[in-house]
């Protein structure tokens, strides 16, 4: 059985989606100042690599860990829904299926607790 990655086409796909995601982020003034002091460029490519290695790709993730990198940002439930949604629909423009996006949103899902409130 192939991985979520590799069925989405791999890095070079996921790296699109990525884009497309930031781009609905920082369209979203409920979100987008999280992101005010942020080198965007470096941001998609780690963003990049931590979702192709959330969806089974390589692991060349060199970010730091969830509930470290999110400390005093204060992220609450809402704002982690925003991301959430945003990424589903990032997936959704790129043709993934309902299935394959339920996938990997559980998988985003399930650092919820290592996001928000820190």
């Amino acid at each position: 059985m192939s991985t979520l990655y590799e069925k989405l086409g791999g890095e070079g796909t996921i790296a699109k989606v990525v884009d497309y995601f930031y781009d609905l982020v920082l369209a979203d003034s409920e979100v987008n100042h999280f992101f005010e002091n942020t080198d965007m460029t470096k941001q998609r490519a780690h963003q990049t690599k931590f979702i192709s290695y959330a969806l089974g790709g390589p692991n060349q993730y060199t970010g730091g860990a969830m509930a470290k990198v999110h400390t005093g940002m204060n992220l609450q439930p809402e704002h982690f829904n925003a991301i959430v949604k945003h990424l589903g629909e990032a997936l959704a423009h790129f043709g993934v299926g309902e299935e394959d996006i339920a996938a990997a949103l559980d998988k985003v899902e399930s650092l919820r607790g290592d996001i928000i409130y820190k």
